[in-house]
């Protein structure tokens, strides 16, 4: 009697299947969340046939998947540090009209690019954007604690008790925030210029932090990410990181 063959390794050699919108966003197409926008508008076909479902398992190495009727392909990655100028909203598009980070890239021949993290329109300085979707998210994945380094110029002068407040951190509708590092930089008469390390980052993290200790923000620049700093990157400029600082940047 002869024993059935068994398929265990045509199944191991099968390709991962994911959701439509997660392998567009995982080719460097767009967002994941403009994927999903595309997929319900029936902008996507898979093998010749339009999907409406944005969760449709699909296997991208075989499978023909097409955008807006042209052939979708890995795209290179892409990985760019950009100085965000003080007013610039960091979103692809805006209701109100304002300018954003995607009118300081437009003519460069870029693919899309999506923004590693936040800032928000009120502050400057470091900000990655990338294709590359799993990248990422490794590095904004709060439990990496990726360290990032704000310089920010308060309202007041500080003495070592409410820097050692600032490292003790506060509870606001249940988050927690804090410092994990905090420096006096320089100060005035009036003002000064603290620098402060976050290895998270929750919504107007810093702004929230002082507010609780009745200081305002006056400037808030982000200058490093990880060992990434931003160096002499004029504002509103931007360029490519190398293949050491993408290495640099990876979370293992």
């Amino acid at each position: 009697m002869r024993t059935p063959r068994s398929n265990t390794s045509t199944r191991a050699a099968a390709a991962p299947r994911h959701g439509l919108a997660r392998v567009l966003s995982k080719l460097g197409v767009c967002s994941r969340s403009q994927a999903e926008k595309a997929v319900r508008e029936g902008r996507v076909s898979v093998d010749g046939k339009v999907v409406l479902d944005p969760e449709r398992p699909t296997d991208a190495q075989r499978q023909q998947i097409r955008f807006d009727n042209e052939p979708v392909m890995a795209t290179t990655r892409v990985y760019l540090a950009l100085n965000k100028p003080r007013g610039i909203v960091v979103s692809a598009a805006d209701e109100r009209g304002r300018d954003t980070v995607y009118d300081l890239l437009k003519d460069a021949g870029l693919p899309w690019l999506g923004p590693v993290g936040r800032l928000d329109k009120a502050s400057e300085g470091l900000l990655l954007l990338s294709n590359d979707s799993v990248w990422a998210a490794q590095l904004t994945e709060p439990r990496h604690h990726v360290d990032k380094t704000y310089h920010v110029q308060i309202d007041s002068i500080p003495d070592q008790a409410l820097l050692d407040r600032l490292l003790e951190g506060i509870v606001e509708q249940g988050e927690r925030l804090a410092a994990i590092r905090v420096a006096l930089l320089r100060s005035g008469e009036k003002n000064a210029w603290l620098e402060i390390v976050l290895d998270e980052g929750r919504n107007r993290h810093i702004r929230r932090l002082l507010a609780a200790h009745d200081i305002s923000v006056l400037r808030l620049i982000r200058v490093a990410i990880g060992p990434l700093a931003l160096g002499e990157l004029a504002k509103g400029q931007w360029r490519h990181l190398s293949a050491d600082e993408v290495r640099a940047l990876a979370v293992p």
